[in-house]
């Protein structure tokens, strides 16, 4: 009870949630990439599979997509996938000077990931505000999901039962972007393009992260492009507030160590 007074003494005053109005202090940007919960088609139980099969059945655009080839899409749905990596980053002023921090959480064991996170969480100021590229349709509800899949009670920031727009403490630099128009779809860098910032796809993309994990047991590749996704955000965050975006000098990378490798 305390929580939420404190919230909506926090979101009283409706000009609050305007984005001009926000400290960016007070903004936690965030991106997960996600994998399916197997390795390979022929490795899920069958039971699973006969229930991916009718989810194949609505992607599938023609006769010639097996469930099999369509498993690798299997990652974006969090009752058939698990998240690998979550990055944040936060900016920060000492002494008038801006930085933004990133902290990435990566594990081959996704409950130990999440567990981590949700301290991480737990600790964070009550005037904090997730901010992620289309994070209300994704990786919000990707990460309560598979919270609630494995066990872990949800924090109160991700926990949106019973509570009132205004105390939805989330921000999606993607509905920023429609002003209302529900029929677009943005990707992030094709926002970043337009609005003149790095592209974060300099490595590889969405579609390449389960081969990267699965086949190439490179997640501290996959972290480091998870991180300039969350750059990217605070970037997009910067320019609809028309401030000058992050300098390579501004941004503070983690020191990644290296993982055993995804069996």
């Amino acid at each position: 009870m305390r929580y939420f007074k404190q919230l909506q003494r926090t979101f009283a005053n409706k000009k609050s949630i305007m984005l001009e109005n926000i400290y960016l202090e007070n903004v936690l940007c965030l991106d997960i990439e996600t994998v399916p919960q197997y390795k390979r088609y022929d490795d899920c139980p069958d039971e699973f599979k006969g229930l991916w099969a009718r989810k194949a059945n609505q992607l599938r655009k023609n006769e010639g997509e097996s469930d099999e080839m369509l498993y690798k899409r299997a990652g974006i749905y969090a009752e058939f996938g698990k998240i690998i990596c979550i990055s944040i980053g936060i900016i920060q002023f000492t002494n008038h000077l801006r930085s933004f921090n990133l902290k990435s959480f990566f594990n081959n064991d996704e409950v130990s990931l999440l567990k981590e996170f949700k301290e991480y969480l737990n600790e964070l100021e009550i005037s904090t505000i997730l901010c992620a590229h289309n994070g209300k349709e994704f990786d919000f509800p990707f990460i309560s999901r598979r919270m609630i899949v494995n066990e872990i009670s949800l924090p109160n920031i991700l926990n949106n039962h019973g509570k009132k727009p205004l105390e939805i403490q989330h921000l999606d630099t993607m509905e920023l972007w429609k002003f209302g128009d529900y029929k677009n779809y943005t990707p992030l860098n094709l926002l970043a393009l337009i609005l003149g910032i790095n592209s974060p796809k300099e490595d590889i993309d969405g579609s390449m992260v389960a081969d990267v994990y699965y086949y190439d047991n490179d997640l501290l590749r996959i972290v480091e492009y998870c991180q300039r996704d969350v750059i990217t955000v605070m970037q997009i965050v910067l320019r609809f507030r028309n401030e000058e975006i992050l300098s390579n000098n501004e941004i503070i990378l983690p020191y990644l160590n290296k993982l055993n490798p995804v069996l």
